[in-house]
């Protein structure tokens, strides 16, 4: 289940703005209470994956001084409509998942 989920989050941090691949993780990670302890042989798979499919793209960073160049994925349009499309999935198959554990 936390893979199919791992997309719809990703792209949820995305729709707030720009972000680097580590960024991500520890976002997951913070925001998760630790539940989402990602690797970057998970994540990097996943977005290669997005970009591939058009829900993100992504940029190059200009190094500056000692700092590295980074690369900075953001929501394709199609990568929002998808995000919406998810979130509703997970809206209706979260009631009914509840729905049965509240039955007596």
């Amino acid at each position: 289940m936390k893979k199919g989920v791992l997309e719809m989050l990703v792209l949820r941090l995305l729709s707030e703005g720009e972000k680097y691949g580590y960024q991500l993780i520890s976002e997951l990670r913070e925001r998760s209470q630790g539940m989402f302890l990602l690797k970057e042989g998970t994540l990097y798979p996943i977005l290669y994956r997005m970009e591939d499919d058009g829900l993100v793209v992504s940029r190059w960073s200009e190094p500056k001084g000692k700092e590295v160049s980074k690369k900075y994925y953001r929501l394709a349009e199609e990568g929002r409509d998808t995000l919406a499309e998810l979130e509703g999935l997970w809206e209706a198959f979260s009631r009914t998942v509840d729905g049965i554990l509240e039955m007596e």
